[in-house]
């Protein structure tokens, strides 16, 4: 069980924070350096570069070599798995949480790599799952306490208040940001959903992965966090992601009424 020692670091539970990206070099450094340098002992980042042009995988390798530098034989702090093929948002986690349970990861945060989620809430959502014994802990902007960037539009916030509706009226859940691409799990959960199961590609595969959770019979708690708006780069939002995500959730009811 993780405990805070004197200086309030958590310890006894290997975390692993997997990053997807995508020409996110100019984002990558800084998100780099606020993750590894959360009081939490024995957290690994990992990177899931899809051969982005901008050079993000190679200068991911010569982060991981810096932050891997001064680490015992056999310890690393920081890995990089890079996929040939650019296949969507889900498959790139797919590939990075396996890989994370297979390294022996207690809990696996999925985190976006434009610094939209704000990585300091990673010890709550932690200390979250470890006191109350859930399977999945969601940073909500649409819990008490939760907000948007100002800076996103009234269209952007009205679409994503929408989608969240939609979504958690098509499957019945209670889960109020199930959108949401913020979240801590339990390596119990996850391999209790069977990654290799999932269908979705886009970003559609965030309610996938939270309804199949909800489904196996793991309780979700949501705590709120403030999403920012991306400083530099571009959105990775498409027409087809915004499709794939109208369809998936009447998908998933018809598949498992």
């Amino acid at each position: 069980m993780t405990e805070l020692d004197s200086h309030g670091r958590h310890t006894g539970v290997p975390v692993t924070v997997v990053m997807p990206t995508y020409n996110e070099a100019a984002n990558l450094p800084r998100m780099a350096e606020l993750v590894l340098g959360l009081p939490i002992d024995g957290l690994h980042l990992k990177i899931v570069d899809d051969s982005s042009p901008d050079g993000t995988g190679r200068l991911a390798e010569e982060l991981a070599e810096k932050y891997n530098a001064d680490q015992p034989a056999g310890r690393r702090r920081m890995s990089v798995l890079h996929r040939t093929e650019k296949d969507g948002l889900g498959r790139a986690y797919v590939a990075g949480m396996s890989a994370a349970l297979q390294e022996g990861a207690a809990y696996v945060v999925q985190m976006d790599a434009d610094g939209s989620h704000p990585a300091e809430a990673v010890p709550r959502m932690l200390g979250t799952a470890v006191a109350s014994g859930v399977g999945l802990v969601v940073g909500s902007r649409y819990v008490e306490g939760g907000s948007l960037d100002e800076d996103w539009g009234v269209h952007r916030v009205l679409l994503s208040r929408f989608a969240n509706r939609y979504a958690r009226t098509v499957l019945g859940t209670k889960i109020r940001d199930i959108t949401a691409g913020f979240n801590l799990w339990s390596a119990a959960t996850l391999r209790d959903i069977d990654l290799a199961t999932l269908d979705s590609a886009g970003y559609s595969f965030q309610v996938e992965l939270k309804y199949k959770a909800v489904r196996a019979g793991h309780s979700a708690v949501e705590i709120p966090i403030r999403f920012e708006e991306r400083t530099e780069g571009v959105s990775k939002m498409t027409l087809r992601t915004q499709l794939e995500s109208a369809v998936v959730p009447i998908r998933l009811r018809l598949k498992h009424r």
